[in-house]
């Protein structure tokens, strides 16, 4: 049982020495990567510096005499991951902690992507209380906020940096009491606007055998499922809400990029989509919307989001850009449509019921689909209780033919 510590050990060493320390104290073993690139450690590390950037294929000497910050700092970071994932895959890392400021924060990130999920993963940082989106990504990682500035030990650090290298001991040192079941997995995706449709049919799926993730279609959780689907952690995908696409599109907060779509086809496993919240694209306050979207209608579903309507022009393209992800998959796929609305306020008497960008989508779907994606039209809304039954068995059929459904 070890905890990975990560972080400069030419800048950060009094700091670093003492979480190791406190981890130590608890009879967990410490083991020490050192990234730093400016100077020597001061203390020995257990994997240097060196052995970090020759993991990701360069010198120390070379970053230190001939690359900038940028450099150093992708390089080291890339090391780090591949350091982090040879230590797991070894049986020595059962948990990681860093300790820094933004520079330690983008290297030991990495190396905590890098890792599966369930590893505990705890970020001491003096960026965790702003936008923690880019070293967090799409991974189950804590980030702590330092308070001061990691320079130098006081009443305030000794106790941050205690209470996290403690939290760390709890984590690796204890095993949940969880109960885990040999059920395949279904990924969901979700919206506020879609939660009545993927909540009935969750519960059929499960009903039926299945274990059920729910992503909230915010950007980082389609990037997560993705993931996952990559990993082989899922093995099939009920992609009710496929509104990031609107996002990456249209220039949305909430974008999970162009990749959004892509794994369940490469992985080859069972997959029906819909088009839920098709209709928006999402911002934040307001006033926080470009002025180049003026004129345009808008719902502000709290004073925090605003979400604003699809064009008829726009769901063309999404229905063009769709159609072509599902078309390039591997396994079996069925696109499920809802007629009548493809969110909570995209039906008759809502503030974005639009018939004509609706059939903007629909049409573009069915002109750009090949033959072998099944489509299924339905004159209802998206949370008709009708319409979540028939995703839900379209995706039993799918599993079961495939050979990946539940165990009698």
């Amino acid at each position: 049982m070890a905890v990975v510590i990560i972080g400069t050990l030419d800048t950060k060493s009094e700091e670093l020495g003492f979480a190791r320390d406190v981890i130590k104290a608890q009879g967990v073993d410490v083991h020490i990567v050192d990234v730093g690139v400016m100077g020597d450690p001061v203390f020995e590390p257990d994997t240097s510096a060196s052995e970090v950037a020759e993991a990701a294929g360069t010198t120390l000497d070379h970053l230190r005499d001939n690359a900038d910050r940028g450099e150093a700092m992708e390089a080291m970071s890339d090391g780090a991951a591949a350091v982090a994932e040879g230590l797991h895959d070894e049986g020595v890392l059962d948990g990681v902690l860093g300790l820094g400021g933004s520079g330690n924060t983008s290297i030991a990130t990495a190396a905590m992507r890098a890792l599966p999920v369930g590893v505990p993963k705890l970020m001491v940082s003096t960026m965790a209380s702003g936008d923690t989106e880019p070293y967090v990504g799409s991974r189950d990682i804590a980030m702590l906020y330092s308070v001061a500035d990691i320079e130098g030990l006081n009443q305030l650090s000794r106790q941050v940096i205690a209470n996290a290298a403690l939290a760390m001991v709890g984590m690796v040192a204890n095993e949940p009491d969880v109960e885990v079941e040999d059920r395949p997995t279904i990924g969901m995706t979700m919206f506020g606007v879609t939660t009545p449709c993927v909540q009935t049919a969750r519960k059929i799926l499960e009903s039926k055998g299945y274990e059920t993730i729910v992503f909230h279609a915010t950007g980082t959780g389609g990037k997560a499922m993705e993931s996952l689907i990559e990993e082989g952690i899922i093995d099939g995908v009920l992609d009710v809400t496929t509104t990031e696409w609107a996002d990456e599109l249209v220039g949305g907060v909430l974008s999970a990029g162009p990749e959004r779509l892509d794994a369940a086809g490469k992985a080859g496993i069972p997959q029906v989509v819909s088009t839920g919240a098709l209709d928006m694209v999402n911002f934040g306050p307001r006033e926080s919307v470009p002025e180049e979207f003026a004129g345009r209608q808008f719902h502000v579903h709290n004073p925090q989001v605003t979400l604003m309507r699809t064009t008829p022009e726009e769901n063309a393209e999404l229905g063009e850009i769709i159609a072509n992800k599902l078309n390039a998959a591997t396994g079996p796929t069925a696109l499920v449509l809802p007629m009548a609305g493809v969110s909570m306020i995209d039906v008759e008497g809502e503030d974005f019921y639009d018939p004509e960008a609706d059939a903007a989508l629909f049409d573009a779907l069915r002109e750009h689909l090949d033959s072998d994606v099944e489509v299924v039209e339905m004159d209802t809304d998206i949370n008709d209780e009708a319409f979540a039954e028939t995703l839900a068995e379209t995706l039993d059929a799918y599993m079961r033919e495939a050979g990946l459904g539940p165990k009698a």
